[in-house]
């Protein structure tokens, strides 16, 4: 792969989730791939499973690893034309030029506005990385997509499923910031893409998720349909599409006990962190069928099998 910033990247996600299994099975079994090679994660917003995990991966596959957080005052200007006389002090074109010299992969994390739907929708940020690196860039969220989390996600299905198509369902959850659709948006994408399972939306009217991530999914508005029958129940909050950026204060949407047990005895899956208490309850994030850490572990695994995958030639 010379990228990897969504599902269409991969060119077989079952191969990806086998060599993430791989890679955890003998973390260490292919550290030659990156003697002499640097990577740089470069962060416009703050991380903590994306970038340790993505360190940790780098590190086991031998790769000297640098990250740069670039949300502290390093202003860089994306627009074409633009008159520099503001507050940006380089262009990604220069940015983007000069990383590609430092580095063999460019790592890149950003964040869509949640006011601009037109500009978080193109996202600007990474594809003007993609534009303007030399090597290969991959991406750690963009204002669209997480698919390093949702290759994740992936993982840890498979290694719970006991279903050839298990039921799951991606609901959304009371949150009190707005949130972006991102890893929805991605989680969706990629169970489609993965086609190993059967996909149920659910969410208030209002917040339905962009078409072009949702085509295959079922898409209800009521929990308590979704959950029947469940095997995995995904949690994650999401700002609205339709209405850019709003949220609602909707505390009936906590994933607590009693909705769980409508389902197949599911799974709890969030990509964390997560609000106690609003989101999730303690009973069901705490319960044995949770499996949050489960996830978090497996961020290291999918970031190596993407890595070991980029094309470096």
């Amino acid at each position: 792969m010379r990228q990897f910033l969504s599902a269409q990247d991969a060119p077989s996600i079952e191969e990806l989730v086998d060599r993430a299994q791989r890679h955890k099975r003998k973390p260490l079994d292919m550290e030659d791939v990156g003697y002499g090679k640097t990577i740089i994660n470069l962060f416009f917003n703050p991380s903590l499973r994306t970038r340790i995990s993505t360190e940790k991966a780098g590190i086991n596959l031998g790769f000297e690893v640098i990250t740069y957080d670039a949300s502290g005052g390093w202003n860089i200007e994306f627009e074409e034309g633009a008159v520099m006389n503001l507050d940006t002090a380089e262009h990604v074109r220069e940015a983007a030029g000069v990383l590609s010299q430092y580095c063999d992969i460019l790592c890149v994390r950003s964040f869509p506005s949640l006011t601009d739907k037109a500009g978080d929708y193109a996202d600007k940020v990474m594809k003007a990385f993609v534009k303007y690196a030399t090597v290969p860039v991959v991406s750690l969220e963009s204002a669209t997509r997480h698919p390093l989390q949702s290759l994740a996600d992936c993982l840890t299905i498979s290694e719970k499923s006991n279903r050839p198509r298990p039921k799951v369902v991606l609901t959304w959850a009371p949150h009190p910031r707005r949130l972006p659709q991102a890893v929805a948006n991605s989680f969706a994408e990629w169970m489609i893409a993965w086609g190993k399972v059967d996909l149920t939306i659910c969410n208030p009217e209002g917040f339905d998720l962009a078409p072009e991530f949702t085509a295959g999914a079922t898409v209800v508005h009521d929990q308590a349909t979704a959950f029947r029958g469940a095997d995995f129940i995904y949690a994650k909050n999401w700002s609205s599409y339709t209405d850019y950026g709003a949220t609602a204060d909707l505390p009936g949407w906590i994933i607590d006990e009693a909705k769980m047990t409508l389902t197949n005895n599911a799974y709890f899956m969030h990509c964390l962190p997560v609000r106690r208490n609003v989101v999730v309850s303690d009973g069901v994030i705490d319960s044995p069928r949770s499996l949050v850490l489960d996830q978090a572990n497996n961020r290291t695994w999918a970031a190596q099998a993407v890595l070991s995958s980029m094309d470096l030639g």
